[in-house]
């Protein structure tokens, strides 16, 4: 991400990755299968207090992601590609196993809001292409204008959320298994690829390929 110029592309580029990253797809499948047995009131309370810790984790990682990097000695091409190695695992386990039932919680009826924070909110919600997005772009952003546009993308991909999250126990009687099902391996398959090209663009970071760096 270059973002010495701030354009239209850049814009467009980061919010599809934000959206991805940070959007409602991935994490949808485990909420419903995770709080299924709640009332609707606190399934929408577990479904709001998910995105809001996703978001600040979102946005403490892209305050202090810079300073990780240096305090760890990596840099962004090994984040690009542990980034990718663990969304490939998710996203191959989407198109193997669509609709397999996540392994059920008993810790969910008794303490909704501790599985709000895990495995909800992180990694679900904020998934290995958002981490890998905040820690990578906490390092290039070189002016105030730059930052303010990544918050200001993370705080507008957070009110979808939490749009979505807020609204869940309306949404879960619209889905169709089915379509949800075909979704997932889908969206399974385009993780993948995005998986790859984080890969990519992280190995080209480190000098190992000769990849386009974008």
């Amino acid at each position: 991400m270059d973002f010495s110029v701030i354009d239209v592309d850049l814009v467009v580029t980061l919010l599809l990755l934000l959206l991805i990253g940070m959007g409602p797809k991935i994490a949808l499948v485990p909420f419903l299968e995770k709080t299924k047995h709640l009332e609707p009131a606190i399934q929408r309370s577990v479904g709001r207090r998910t995105v809001v810790t996703a978001v600040v984790t979102a946005i403490v990682l892209f305050a202090t992601g810079a300073l990780l990097m240096r305090l760890l000695h990596i840099t962004a091409g090994t984040v690009a590609v542990a980034g990718a190695i663990i969304l490939a695992i998710l996203a191959i386990e989407m198109v193997a196993a669509p609709g397999k039932k996540v392994e059920e919680d008993a810790g969910v009826q008794a303490e909704p809001n501790r599985v709000a924070i895990y495995p909800l909110a992180v990694p679900y919600l904020l998934n290995p292409v958002g981490i890998t997005i905040m820690i990578v772009a906490s390092g290039e952003v070189v002016s105030i204008a730059s930052a303010g546009l990544v918050l200001g993308l993370i705080l507008l991909v957070g009110a979808f959320d939490y749009l979505v999250f807020s609204n869940i126990d309306k949404l879960a009687m619209r889905l169709n298994p089915v379509s949800l099902i075909i979704s997932e391996v889908v969206f399974g398959i385009l993780l993948t690829a995005v998986a790859v090209e984080m890969m990519v663009f992280g190995l080209g970071l480190l000098g190992i390929i000769a990849a386009a760096k974008h």
